[in-house]
């Protein structure tokens, strides 16, 4: 029988195939290369292969865009009618509920298959990759602390799970224990942008902006390369850095350089961008029409019921670029599934529609009402996907209404509550003093 670097049968495969496969789950691991591309090989030259066919619905599926979705649902069908053992049908029952919108079944079947196989490290990462979508901090870390017990450093793929739980020692607040795993891991694997950008994560929830920006670039021969697909988000770490420090031009030349320059059509770049020019915005920084262009890259996506977390960036697109049709049109979405059953449809419905009606209060200056609905939607925001520091754009929007719309007592207290996080953040002290009057300049220089 064939089996994988980890040890687990492979059903269906040849060895031909499984070179293919193990290429394409390495690709996959470090989110370096072309691991579709690699599994269209492994299926070519094995039809049958089980689990080629489900890492490659897995990842369809963890696009969160509506053609990949589709396709990864399309794809069960003929995944069904393969020979599967008790590892493989547990793949697929999670990948199942994956499709469904049922993302906390999802990762929970991959919890389950994980405690009776803790070596399965496709079960592992996209596992991980189910609770980074619904923004469960702890099991970001928990996944992978529980099956590290089973692993030797010897082990092929040892190093990517110290990646994954660098992440979820940050998400849950642990940073020095986050940086020191993540450092580990990169020694082991250079190429793991994961870890590199769980170690940024790192810096920028604890304000060490400087540091940040002298991570991205001491190693972006690491990360920065065209065959890396992690590559975007991380322009957009470094970005944040220099708005941190005040340097708008600086971030606004990674907008049009790296982030957006190609003009990719992948939506976790979308998300970037839109959160990118969102705290542009927020800085008093003049977009111009990217705008119109970032909103028009968004219609493929924004349907109003795959992922409401990819629909609310694209309601920040679609308010810059004056199209109130469309953000109209994913707001009645959300209120019209109230009887709509899944998680996602929850998610809509708890937590974007108060997103985007509290982005929309701010673009159109009424800052009373947008602190009214982002007040309490903080608190219930990491209920669906991303990371703190991607959620922390509703911190930003949250402060900047207060301040416009004359709220200074709120103001305050927010920024206060901010620099007892991050009390050397250059925008947090700027925001202080912006509510207590001290000063009235703009927290960015253009």
């Amino acid at each position: 029988m064939i089996k994988d670097l980890q040890g687990h049968a492979l059903t269906g495969a040849t060895a031909e195939a499984a070179v293919f496969y193990n290429q394409a789950v390495e690709a996959f691991n470090v989110y370096h290369g072309d691991p579709m591309a690699l599994l269209a090989q492994a299926i070519e030259a094995a039809p049958r292969f089980a689990m080629a066919h489900l890492l490659k619905a897995h990842l369809l599926g963890l696009a969160t865009e509506p053609d990949a979705v589709a396709q990864a649902r399309a794809a069960i069908g003929e995944i069904r009618k393969l020979t599967l053992d008790d590892r493989e049908a547990g793949h697929l029952m999670a990948l199942e509920h994956m499709v469904a919108g049922d993302w906390t079944r999802a990762a929970v079947t991959f919890d389950r298959l994980s405690m009776r196989l803790p070596r399965d490290l496709i079960a592992l990462q996209v596992g991980h990759q189910m609770d980074f979508f619904r923004a469960n901090a702890r099991n970001l870390r928990d996944r992978i602390a529980r099956t590290l017990p089973a692993w030797s450093a010897d082990m092929p793929g040892y190093s990517i799970l110290l990646g994954m739980l660098s992440f979820g020692l940050e998400e849950t607040g642990d940073y020095a224990r986050a940086e020191e795993t993540g450092r580990r891991a990169l020694d082991l694997q250079p190429l793991d942008c994961w870890a590199h950008h769980a170690v940024a994560h790192v810096m920028e929830m604890q304000g060490r902006a400087q540091d940040g920006i002298g991570w991205m670039i001491a190693r972006e021969p690491h990360w920065a390369g065209d065959a890396n697909f992690f590559k975007g988000h991380n322009w957009w770490h470094r970005a944040l850095f220099h708005l941190d420090l005040g340097q708008a031009h600086d971030a606004m030349a990674l907008y049009d350089g790296p982030i957006r320059g190609n003009r990719s059509a992948v939506v976790l770049d979308l998300v970037d961008a839109s959160a990118l020019l969102w705290r542009l915005h927020l800085s008093g920084y003049d977009v111009g029409l990217r705008w119109t262009e970032l909103a028009a890259a968004w219609d493929a996506h924004a349907d109003g019921r795959t992922y409401p977390f990819n629909d609310w960036h694209a309601v920040m697109a679609y308010l810059g670029a004056g199209r109130l049709k469309d953000v109209a049109r994913l707001a009645k979405a959300y209120h019209e599934n109230d009887g709509a059953g899944g998680e996602t449809a929850a998610w809509g419905r708890a937590t974007t529609r108060p997103l985007i009606e509290g982005f929309s209060a701010f673009w159109h200056g009424d800052h009373r009402t947008a602190v009214e609905l982002l007040h309490p939607a903080r608190f219930i925001a990491n209920s669906f996907g991303g990371s703190h520091a991607q959620r922390d754009i509703i911190d930003w929007t949250l402060i900047e209404a207060a301040l416009r719309g004359g709220l200074r007592d709120v103001a305050e207290a927010l920024a206060q509550e901010r620099l007892a996080l991050k009390p050397h953040s250059p925008i947090n002290r700027t925001f202080l003093s912006q509510a207590s009057g001290t000063t009235s300049a703009p927290k960015l220089a253009a």
